[in-house]
């Protein structure tokens, strides 16, 4: 099977996605870009509202990690971008793991490593910061004057391997780039932080479910005397061990593909590893109930990729029927509905434990969305509009968390009763 290649214009989050089984080829899949959630026009249209609801934020390049063995896929040095806080929130710190797919073998590997997702020297020298990393007031009132960082994601495992492809040349130090940032952040000003919060979409969301209580265990423990709050959101990030449309578990194979290449079985969670498969200990589902640290789970019940990864990948359907079905909603059949209501349910039932500690918080709307936290278009109701659950969009149910100014444990009714979800298929 050719495998398709994507135009990318400006902020179009790609993912790579298997289709062909172990050592096969990639199938690239590109979502829409930010700006086309937003819908109007005019003088004081989406354009105007975008240029005041984002800064642009230049790249540091963290050289001295590489005599630490941190490096990108090429060897490069990892690297971050910084938005400085100010004010009241000049002691607070947002930490977003950057998104990115993952590769899964020496062959998708060598093709992310000429690229920006694994090589600091080929990434953007400036980026956006958009959503909950918008320094507008009106677009993220609980977040916009904290110190905003994104980690960029040049490893290829949610920052959590640890090994080196020698026939290859290509190095897996997503858990050292991690532990390297991290330190460098205390350095400069984190370590003294009143507030500190985590957050990732897709690959960084679920690196965020991994590294959630790693974070923590940075910072003083409670009772120490000086105080900090740590808590996690993971937008995107939950990613079901599912039965596939064939009957088989296609992302179970991806994934256990990623861990045994990438050396990532000793840095996951060990309450998992101790009575589970590595492989499973790579999937929320069986690490989210033992986390210590509050978390937040903003997710699509409909997430568009894992339809194309998990539940109908290109492998699992020769025949091609979900083709239509998984580019528009409108095209699936009633059997194909009746499927993704399926989905939609597990991923209900995964966060079922979950939800029961007061501290942690949930967000699952009823869209075919993925990734709703960094887009202009989908974290707040203004100037952009956010789903909403019983009133109440996706920016303030997060900062009613954070803050504890309310219990949030929002699930969405099943599709199509949610008429304010920015469907992109």
């Amino acid at each position: 099977m050719r495998c398709r290649q994507p135009s990318l214009p400006a902020l179009v989050a790609v993912v790579v996605l298997v289709c062909c089984g172990g050592g096969g080829a990639a199938e690239t899949w590109a979502l829409p870009a930010a700006d086309e959630l937003m819908s109007g026009g005019g003088a004081g249209g989406p354009a105007t509202r975008r240029r005041a609801a984002s800064v642009t934020v230049p790249i540091t390049i963290l050289k001295s990690a590489v005599s630490e063995g941190a490096v990108c896929m090429d060897g490069t040095p990892p690297a971050y971008n910084l938005d400085p806080g100010s004010g009241a929130g000049s002691r607070s710190w947002i930490v977003n793991l950057e998104g990115g797919a993952w590769c899964n073998n020496a062959r998708t590997c060598r093709l992310s490593k000429g690229t920006g997702r694994g090589s600091s020297d080929h990434m953007d020298k400036a980026i956006p910061f958009t959503g909950i990393m918008s320094n507008s007031r009106a677009v993220n009132p609980d977040f916009y004057n904290w110190n905003r960082v994104k980690i960029r994601y040049c490893d290829g495992g949610s920052f959590a391997g640890d090994a080196y492809n020698k026939e290859y040349g290509i190095y897996f130090r997503g858990q050292r780039i991690w532990n390297a940032v991290i330190r460098q952040l205390l350095s400069i000003g984190m370590s003294s932080a009143d507030q500190v919060l985590l957050t990732g979409c897709s690959s960084g969301g679920l690196a965020v479910i991994l590294h959630c209580d790693q974070l923590r265990a940075f910072f003083p423990p409670t009772g120490s005397g000086r105080q900090t709050t740590v808590k996690c959101l993971a937008d995107g990030g939950l990613y079901l061990d599912a039965l596939d449309i064939s009957g088989g578990r296609s992302l179970r194979s991806y994934f256990g593909e990623i861990v045994a290449l990438q050396g990532i079985a000793q840095n996951l969670p060990p309450a998992c590893t101790a009575r589970l498969d590595a492989t499973l200990c790579f999937f929320p589902q069986n690490i989210i109930n033992d986390l210590k640290t509050p978390m937040f789970i903003l997710n699509a019940a409909y997430d568009v990729i894992q339809i194309s990864l998990s539940l109908a990948p290109d492998r699992a359907d020769p025949s091609g029927s979900w083709r239509a079905c998984k580019s528009k909603r409108s095209a699936c059949n009633a059997s194909q509905m009746n499927s993704l209501q399926g989905f939609r349910d597990q991923m209900v039932s995964s966060v079922q434990g979950f939800s029961r500690s007061r501290s942690n918080g949930l967000f699952i709307s009823s869209c075919f969305a993925h990734c709703q936290s960094e887009q202009l278009g989908t974290w707040n109701t203004v100037p952009g509009g956010s789903p909403t659950i019983q009133n109440k969009g996706i920016a303030k149910s997060v900062g009613d968390w954070y803050y504890n100014r309310a219990e949030v444990k929002a699930i969405d009714c099943r599709y199509p009763c949610d008429n304010t979800c920015h469907h992109i298929m």
